[in-house]
């Protein structure tokens, strides 16, 4: 009988398997496709302190193996996020959730933190540091070290919960964007978050996405994914979750030789909503194929000999 189960910062997860912010809502629509209590956790809708309507339309674009997105953090406010979403989320999902939260500026992030610090349902809060920085020229926290440890810092100081930094790929050395995480506090690293993507419509000879740009993720960013969760596993002590176009156990398997405690599955889970189910129950088989009788034990196995 082969054992699933994996631990985040003292947390107890039935299995790897987590969506990804932003692919999942708050669970309650999935929740009526299958039982999402067999999922590890999930990472709840992108959280700010305002209401966000989002990015104008369109705001999606398919790509071989992907699909860029510039939805732009469409969320109701963390006060009618805690009012409103978590009593339906409660009702579907009985497990610790992780909360994410972005911000436009320190004090944003520190609001964002503090209140959802009072919420018994939520594990553990995973920081998007990939925002623009209202306060310095729109530049994205997640950029600059500097940047980075100042919103860890601020936010460690005002809860009690596991913080998990979520980062961007768009660096030039992601390792020391982690390390200087890591310094200012962070109990973990979630990684990777979307690459920068574009498409151009042929028939307007203008970009498909309203905004130009977007998020790229999917399949075709996984060995990229792969890659720097090898890197930040050798550069830091603390857990990482790992995620870029996972969308099978074998690639749960493969990402988490790579470093990883625990993946997101993200994308998967808008092409197939039943994904992470059958990740979950696809997972036995590849582990007994593989000869692996304790999950948690293979993480990091690629940095052995």
């Amino acid at each position: 009988m082969v054992d699933t189960r994996v631990s985040l910062s003292g947390i107890t997860l039935d299995n790897p398997i987590i969506p990804a912010s932003g692919t999942f809502g708050f669970g309650y629509e999935y929740a009526e496709l299958y039982d999402i209590n067999m999922l590890g956790s999930f990472s709840f809708k992108g959280t700010t302190k305002e209401p966000r309507f989002g990015n104008p339309t369109p705001r999606i674009a398919e790509c071989t193996e992907g699909l860029i997105n510039s939805v732009g953090l469409q969320n109701p406010g963390i006060e009618k996020v805690i009012s409103e979403e978590l009593p339906k989320m409660r009702e579907v999902f009985k497990k610790p959730v992780i909360a994410n939260i972005s911000g436009f500026s320190v004090d944003e992030y520190i609001c964002c933190c503090e209140k959802i610090d009072g919420e018994d349902c939520v594990g553990i809060i995973e920081v998007n540091i990939s925002c623009p920085n209202v306060h310095n020229g729109g530049m994205s926290f997640g950029t600059s070290p500097g940047a980075a440890a100042e919103v860890v810092g601020a936010v460690k100081r005002v809860t009690k919960k596991p913080v998990y930094v979520k980062l961007t790929p768009n660096v030039t050395d992601i390792c020391e964007i982690a390390r200087a995480c890591e310094a200012a506090g962070a109990d973990g690293i979630s990684m990777i978050n979307t690459l920068m993507g574009m498409r151009i419509d042929l028939k307007t000879k203008k970009p498909i996405i309203a905004n130009k740009m977007g998020g790229f993720s999917g399949r075709a960013v996984f060995p990229v994914a792969v890659r720097m969760v090898y890197q930040v596993y050798g550069a830091v002590k603390i857990p990482i979750i790992g995620m870029g176009g996972i969308a099978s156990a074998e690639d749960v398997i493969e990402m988490m030789l790579a470093g990883a405690a625990a993946v997101q599955v993200g994308t998967a889970n808008l092409i197939n909503p039943y994904a992470c189910r059958d990740i979950i129950e696809d997972l036995p088989r590849v582990m007994n194929e593989y000869g692996i009788e304790k999950l948690a034990d293979i993480t990091g196995g690629a940095h052995n000999g």
